[in-house]
């Protein structure tokens, strides 16, 4: 559990193969063990000191279930979860814990918890774009305990599935030295790992090699795959690389970034610049860098 990054980690049982059986999906809503997991305004209910998820049976949320519209997450401690929003101007129940935002909360919670929220937002975000046919304009409906969507239109019944966009991040370094560059809309001296959406056509390592040129001139070499990580805002998969520069001048060529630079270790373990957050691939993309020397 420790190299998992945040958010990450196979601790739900998502019973692909059951949630098809609109029966069996009723029949696990119904029992007295389901949990439920209310999302309000993007964020998630919390109780306790350290905090944890607040997972509510049935009798605390039947008044705010809509059941066609709820979201099976899977088996969760042997119990079947699901996830709901709920439109209310005001925060809901009050005497049951607090809404937070998740991205605030991803190093706090239990790891296992981190990633069935990650999961519940990034469902609920998927739901609130689909409500229409891309290709006829017809309603869609829910199906597979909303793991899915379809078009209500007899003459179309397009399936809609939930949409992941392949992101790539990386820390390039060249001797003592890696890259770091940071948007101007950022908490000042904040500087970060070099990041991009992969286009289409593109594979990662080439997605990693235009990124890094376009925003900071920097030709790259070699390119290793770390790790990923889910990012559910919205609906991103972080894949995370280090990568061998080629070259040492910068120009930031698209105007994506309003600075970029080379540090040192020392430079980092200075307190300038300010590092991405904990719970970010970023910060373990930097952190492992700064084990190695």
């Amino acid at each position: 559990m420790k190299n998992l990054n945040v958010f990450a980690g196979a601790f739900v049982d998502r019973s692909g193969h059951r949630r098809n059986d609109p029966d069996w999906i009723r029949d696990m809503l119904g029992c007295s063990e389901a949990r439920f997991a209310p999302v309000w305004r993007n964020q998630c209910l919390i109780d306790g000191n350290p905090p944890r998820a607040a997972l509510l049976r049935h009798s605390k949320i039947d008044s705010l279930l809509k059941r066609d519209e709820s979201i099976f997450l899977g088996i969760f401690g042997n119990k079947p979860a699901f996830a709901f929003e709920v439109d209310s101007p005001d925060p809901p129940l009050e005497h049951d814990g607090e809404f937070h935002d998740l991205r605030y909360l991803g190093t706090i919670l239990p790891v296992d918890q981190a990633n069935l929220l990650a999961h519940a937002i990034a469902l609920i975000n998927w739901h609130r774009l689909q409500k229409h046919c891309g290709i006829c304009g017809a309603p869609t409906i829910a199906e597979s305990g909303g793991n899915t969507r379809r078009c209500a239109s007899d003459d179309c019944a397009n399936p809609i599935f939930p949409r992941v966009d392949p992101a790539i991040i990386v820390l390039v370094s060249q001797g003592s030295r890696c890259l770091l560059g940071r948007q101007d809309s950022w908490p000042e001296k904040r500087y970060s790992t070099i990041a991009g959406f992969v286009e289409p056509g593109e594979s990662l390592e080439d997605a990693v090699r235009r990124e890094v040129g376009e925003e900071t001139n920097i030709d790259v070499g070699d390119v290793h795959y770390h790790s990923s990580q889910p990012w559910p805002f919205p609906s991103s998969l972080m894949l995370g690389f280090t990568a061998d520069a080629r070259s040492r001048e910068i120009r930031l060529n698209d105007g994506e970034l309003g600075d970029a630079r080379w540090f040192t270790r020392k430079e980092l373990r200075s307190g300038f610049p300010k590092l991405p957050f904990q719970l970010s691939l970023a910060r373990r993309l930097i952190d492992g860098w700064l084990e190695m020397g």
